[in-house]
């Protein structure tokens, strides 16, 4: 093959790329579209898999999978046989068929003490409403992921240490400010310091606001917050999906300007590709002028707020920081600022003057592999009734906040089974309420009739599900505040046996920086409550949710997931995409790819921290105990049957419950009620239509 039948061979295979990303496309919609029917015939009487099967080109499985009510009668356990004593991790969210059975796990563990918790509450009896229906049939699913778990001997051995040169330092700098200005870009306002100005965008492309804005700014501004219009959308209906729409905007021609390739350690990744909440970054051709095109959403729901009371939110918010940092400034995002923030709480003397040392790599990527966020779920018929008495919706104020006063420090220890078994059950107790991360396996009580407790790995796409099905053994990674909810809950205790874990000291990395956003959180709810004036007051609101964000996202960033690089490159340089990358979209001019970078020499990386955060916040979605009140509240302080789904930090439920509000980080706050008979949702989508009407009925009834 001769240069020119190569480089023709290229240009085939470009095209042939083209074409099999819009077929590709097409083939999405179809097979959306196919479900979709499966789903609707399921709800007929007499539907049988196996005649839906054949017509749909689908096997029995793929079939059970998307509509797992067509199960074959064959599979179902009759509640009066015993469970086979096989693992059945069991998830009750639509689409997500429950593991396959597997063997159960026979390695070596030592049980979990028997904790003697404070005096519980008893758990409410069940409402008339509670279902009673057979136990769900178990469809044939896909296979649940293995969880990653450390190595046996030497060589796990050594993934307990840090990674060398690398800590967490109090930063000897101050951070510049940038001037900013803020944008509706549907009605071309622009608000710039005191001055209120409007510009003409017909199309609202990069390179007409970056035109328009240096045009009437002449002083130069090198950050442009979008407080509504989302431009990058405005072409979103010519694109299969929307993170395509986005990426053609950030990529469109710039005349005067190009993508900033001059400041980061990837020369080609200057933008930051985001389906909502994008980030454009730009340069003067022949200048050394730098422009950020944000959106305002990173920070909060503008919700319809005039660019000028958004510009005094931010101002608000930085008086308010600077009561605690006088050196504060607000950086492009809240997870930016959160961290920068933290970096200035660092003690100066002590222990860890010299900073925060960073784990290995090895910790690093089992964390990241093995702790997840919040919990999502959705639970739906059988699970709950097919008509809602009504929908509840409570919102954890803050809650985050709440769970910042211990974390882990110090070099990580390892505990093995045999190790944990040779202590008292004194020191398994103190263990299991310090700061570690433990690999455990766990039992489902043969009596049990609510929600799951511990997360495990989930089939299919989704990452966790909550095994709840009596009987059902598994094995997966947990946090102490989980493991002790297990152990303690006010139904009956889980059978959890320890395989291994980490262990640290117990510090105060966050506490100091924790509370002083809490501080300035509760100084502006206040003010958001009593102001006088009503822009103000919607000033102080959304200065108080980006304090909100700033610490959310601060102890996101900590966590340090694996790097994605997004970058861009012109057609005509097509040679130079990196051979590792995937290319996520192109036009006519640019192609638009990915890379996974792996983890970063970050020196703030603490999945730790993060990890026992989030730990601890799902804990206390399923119960919380209020020390002034004597009194709980939870998922699990409600009757069996009741709870309708989890979303991070919020709690929907078919009822109302007297739980104590006293506007403190964690409490649960009403937030919308609906009253019913409400469908079931069976869907996300679904869920939150019924979240937003239920939001509007409460304002609607505080109104009244």
């Amino acid at each position: 093959m001769d240069a020119k039948t190569y480089n023709a061979a290229l240009s085939e295979l470009r095209t042939l790329r083209d074409e099999i990303k819009r077929a590709k496309t097409a083939l999405a919609k179809l097979e959306a579209e196919r479900d979709k029917h499966i789903t609707a015939m399921a709800a007929y009487a007499k539907a049988k898999a196996e005649r839906i099967g054949p017509a749909a080109g689908l096997s029995l499985a793929e079939v059970v999978a998307i509509a797992p009510t067509l199960a074959p009668e064959s599979l179902t356990i009759s509640p009066k046989e015993p469970e086979p004593a096989t693992n059945t991790p069991h998830t009750s969210d639509t689409g997500s068929a429950p593991a396959a059975p597997e063997p159960a796990d026979e390695t070596p563990g030592t049980p979990a003490p028997v904790m003697t918790s404070r005096p519980q509450q008893a758990a409410a009896a069940p409402t008339p409403h509670e279902p009673t229906a057979p136990a769900a049939p178990l469809p044939l699913p896909t296979r649940a992921s293995a969880l990653p778990s450390i190595p046996e001997g030497p060589q796990g051995d050594t993934w307990f240490t840090h990674t060398p040169n690398l800590a967490s330092t109090r930063p000897n700098f101050t951070q510049q400010a940038r001037s900013t200005v803020f944008l509706d870009a549907a009605s071309g306002t622009l608000v710039y310091r005191d001055r209120t100005l409007r510009l003409e965008l017909t199309t609202a492309s990069a390179g007409e606001i970056l035109t328009a804005v240096s045009h009437t700014i002449p002083e130069g501004v090198e950050r442009i917050y979008i407080t509504a219009g989302d431009p990058w959308h405005r072409q979103a209906d010519h694109y299969p999906y929307l993170k395509d729409a986005v990426a053609a905007w950030l990529n469109a021609p710039t005349p005067g300007w190009r993508a900033d390739t001059g400041r980061g350690r990837d020369r080609m990744a200057g933008h930051f590709v985001h389906p909502r909440n994008p980030v454009g970054r730009y340069q003067r051709e022949g200048g050394e002028h730098h422009v950020e095109i944000r959106s305002v959403g990173e920070w909060f729901d503008v919700d319809g707020a005039h660019p000028a009371v958004v510009r005094d939110a931010f101002v608000l918010l930085w008086k308010t920081l600077r009561s605690h940092w006088p050196d504060a400034v607000i950086m492009g995002s809240p997870s930016q600022t959160g961290r920068d923030l933290w970096t200035r709480t660092i003690p100066t003397r002590g222990q860890f003057a010299d900073g925060y040392p960073v784990l290995s790599e090895e910790l690093r990527g089992l964390l990241h592999a093995t702790a997840g966020q919040g919990r999502t779920e959705l639970l739906t018929p059988p699970d709950v009734p097919h008509q809602l008495p009504s929908l509840v919706e409570y919102d954890r104020t803050f809650a985050y906040a709440k769970h910042t006063w211990k974390s882990a420090v110090g070099t990580p220890r390892r505990i093995t089974a045999a190790a944990f078994a040779s202590w008292s059950e004194k020191e398994q107790t103190k263990a299991l309420f310090g700061s570690g991360h433990w690999h455990i396996r766990a039992t489902v009580p043969h009596d049990w009739n609510h929600v799951g407790i511990l997360p495990a790995p989930a089939p299919g796409d989704r990452a966790w599900h909550y095994p709840k099905t009596p009987g059902t053994t598994f094995t997966t990674w947990a946090g102490g505040p989980e493991i002790y909810t297990a152990l303690t809950n006010p139904l009956t205790p889980w059978n959890i046996d320890i395989l291994d874990g980490i262990l640290w000291d117990d510090g105060k990395p966050l506490d100091d920086w924790s509370k002083k956003l809490k501080d300035c959180w509760a100084r502006l709810t206040a003010q958001a409550t009593i102001h006088g004036h009503e822009s103000q007051r919607t000033a102080a609101h959304l200065a108080s949710r980006a304090v909100r964000a700033i610490l959310l996202y601060g102890i996101g960033s900590f966590a340090q997931r694996p790097r994605i690089v997004t970058g861009t490159t012109p057609r005509t340089l097509e040679r130079d995409v990196p051979t590792d990358a995937e290319i996520i979209g192109f036009d006519d001019q640019t192609i638009t790819w990915q890379r996974p970078t792996g983890f970063a020499r970050d020196p703030h990386a603490h999945p730790e921290w993060a990890a026992a955060i989030w730990s601890a916040a799902r804990a206390a979605l399923l119960t919380q105990r209020h020390r002034d009140d004597d009194t709980y509240a939870g998922a699990l302080r409600t009757p069996p049957g009741t709870v309708v789904a989890f979303r991070t930090d919020a709690l929907y439920l078919t009822q109302p419950h007297n739980w104590p509000y006293h506007h403190q980080p964690g409490d649960y706050l009403l937030r919308g009620r609906l009253t019913g008979p409400l469908t079931a949702p069976t869907s996300e989508e679904e869920l939150l239509t019924l979240r937003d009407a239920g939001r509007a009925a409460l304002t609607a009834e505080k109104e009244a």
